[in-house]
Parts: structure tokens; sequence; C-alpha cells
């Protein structure tokens, strides 16, 4: 059975669905989402929107902790995979350093606009994200709690004979 059906029921889901967008509306000034029904509709809503939507925490080998559904198939992993997974996984070692960055300057800034960068799902397949928003997620309190990252635009890419990558039909 797919561990990730309903998981948007789960408590700790529903509260960490509300942290990411109230977090993004503090952050960015608007919301994430029309926000309609109660928490569990919102993280419903949230964990199966037409947009990817993922986190980490704040280990210092942050590990991922949310991923929406289309977030899932993009990183071909299941809910269950994805909860145990280092984020700095999702690059490929050679774009690690500057996602690295990326990530900081989003810290320091509450977020980050505009992102491009290159992703590696789970079975090694590499797409390029762009125009990716990134942002700090904290708790009603204020408290840093980690980072998210939202997009709707990618792009996967094959590797030629040479090496290079190419756009994927």
């Amino acid at each position: 059975m797919d561990d990730s059906i309903q998981v948007w029921r789960r408590p700790e889901v529903v509260a960490w669905s509300q942290w990411l967008l109230d977090s993004y509306r503090r952050c960015v000034g608007r919301e994430l989402m029309q926000r309609v029904g109660g928490s569990e509709a919102q993280a419903q809503a949230l964990f199966t929107a037409p947009f990817v939507v993922v986190s980490h925490g704040t280990e210092a080998d942050p590990i991922l902790n949310y991923g929406s559904q289309l977030a899932l198939t993009l990183w071909e992993m299941t809910w269950d995979q994805l909860v145990q997974t280092p984020s700095r996984l999702t690059a490929e070692p050679v774009n690690r350093d500057e996602r690295a960055r990326m990530l900081e300057q989003a810290r320091v800034q509450g977020y980050l606009d505009n992102y491009r960068g290159v992703r590696m799902s789970r079975r090694g397949r590499r797409f390029l994200i762009e125009q990716a928003l990134v942002w700090t997620v904290v708790d009603q309190a204020g408290c840093r709690r980690g980072q998210a990252a939202t997009f709707s635009r990618w792009i996967f890419l094959e590797p030629t004979e040479s090496g290079h990558t190419l756009p994927s039909e």
C-alpha cells in the first residue's frame, strides 16, 4: 500500500502544513494557495496542489520532512523514503555547494525568489527546476523550524555523449 495516501491527515503533517502556509505568508507577503476550510482541508489542498512543495528541518544535515504529492512523484520517492532522506541528496555532489549557498542566502534574507538549479531523483533522473521560491519555516512563536521550497516549472535533463545535458523531450 502506498504510504503517501492521505498522509496529509496525520496530525504532524497537518501542523507542519500550517507552519508552511503561515511562514510563506509572513516571508513573502501573500498566500501560497487559497486557504479554504480548516487545517486538515488546507493540508490536503497543499499536499495535492498543482505545484511542488518540499521542506527540511534544522538538523546539522537537514532531513526532508515534507513533500507534496507532486514532489514525491518528481523525486521518485514514497513518503517514508522522503522523510528519511538528507535534503542534500536531492542534488548531485557537483551541485551541492551551490545549493548550500542558496539555502544560506534564503535563511539570511528570509526567502529567495526565482531560484534555478539542477536536482536529481532517487533513481538518478536529473531535472532543472526554475523560478523556485525558498523560504524559512517558523512556528507560531517565530522559532526557525526549517526551510521550504515551491516551484511549478522543471525540465528533465538527459546526458549527451559528451557528458553535457540537454532538456529531454
